[in-house]
């Protein structure tokens, strides 16, 4: 299996300009079906400073975008985004849910991208040290170690992502998905089928969670907010913001991401 190794403004220059619209269409159903399923668990309310967010710039003419962010009682900030122009060939979807601190579930991260070829990424997002926390790995980790290894080797089609950025690189876990791939109907149903099944998972184990022991919640809440923020702060895919909406629009995408303007007050403890 070969490795890409660039970085996002790199792999859209470099090839040609195409008209994605058609998947870009059924990825926004697909991440919806899944923040649907999310719905249905969680009781969840819109955060007011992403309200016009909802969407900007002007799809009729060129690049646009919309973010919203919600939280709840056992939510912290969950995110529902697209930005790009399908039109010319690039446009970045996401659906994050980063948990309150009454469990210790993992965070769920999905990301999609067409730079026109396909990338998509899903992990959960350590709330812990996975070395030091044998048994957090053996529960949240091991189970998809074995679909992890087998994916590698039963899709040759797909190719790993090594981000440019250690800091990004360190923020992956070790079953963590971030691929490139040719954007065929065999591989686009690969990536809906991969989805649907952590997205399941991940819901089965906040079903099944243990609650975290009240004098520990404020660290942990700490410790998740800060994680959060740097990596939509370090993300250097954040220059293709700059590129298309400016420096001051891009920061305010990026604080939406990570709560930084948020207006609801984040879970009880």
């Amino acid at each position: 299996m070969s490795e890409t190794v660039q970085h996002v403004e790199q792999m859209v220059d470099e090839n040609p300009r195409t008209d994605v619209s058609e998947t870009f269409e059924e990825w926004r159903e697909l991440l919806g079906g899944l923040k649907s399923r999310i719905d249905a668990r969680f009781e969840l309310t819109r955060d007011p400073s992403t309200a016009d967010l909802d969407s900007y710039g002007d799809p009729a003419t060129g690049p646009s975008g919309s973010l919203a962010a919600y939280s709840g009682p056992e939510i912290d900030w969950l995110v529902h985004s697209w930005i790009g122009d399908p039109r010319t060939g690039f446009v970045n979807l996401h659906l994050t849910a980063w948990l309150g601190p009454r469990v210790r579930v993992p965070h769920l991260a999905v990301a999609l991208l067409l730079w026109p070829q396909g990338w998509f990424y899903v992990d959960a997002v350590p709330r812990g040290d996975l070395v030091g926390d044998g048994d957090y790995f053996d529960r949240y980790y091991t189970p998809n170690d074995g679909s992890w290894l087998a994916f590698k080797e039963q899709h040759p089609d797909f190719t790993w992502f090594t981000s440019r950025t250690g800091f990004i690189r360190a923020s992956l876990s070790p079953t963590a998905y971030c691929y490139s791939f040719p954007s065929t109907r065999p591989n686009l149903d690969t990536v809906a089928g991969i989805l649907t099944t952590r997205v399941e998972q991940w819901l089965g184990w906040v079903d099944e969670a243990e609650p975290v022991p009240a004098q520990e919640r404020a660290a942990l809440a700490e410790r998740d907010l800060t994680v959060r923020s740097n990596i939509a702060e370090r993300d250097p895919a954040n220059v293709m913001g700059e590129r298309m909406f400016g420096a001051d629009l891009t920061r305010r995408l990026v604080r939406g991401l990570w709560g930084g303007d948020r207006e609801l007050p984040r879970p009880a403890l």
